[in-house]
């Protein structure tokens, strides 16, 4: 199915119909985000090095609690 045809098709829907698909979407850009985030920091990931560096300060004592 095409994106247009999707549109099309949400036109026709009833405001209870378009609610529960706005909350599938919401729901679907939540789980793309946590699979984004999860994927950066881990081993390999972009942001992996970072953390790693602060998992090391912290193993070195570098490391201050908030109040």
């Amino acid at each position: 199915m095409s994106l247009a045809e999707i549109k099309s098709a949400v036109s026709e829907l009833t405001a209870k119909e378009l609610a529960e698909l706005a909350a599938f979407i919401r729901e679907q850009d939540k789980l793309a985000w946590d699979r984004e985030i999860e994927a950066d920091f881990s081993p390999g990931g972009k942001h992996y090095p970072v953390l790693a560096e602060l998992d090391a300060q912290i193993d070195a004592g570098n490391f201050k609690p908030l109040p």
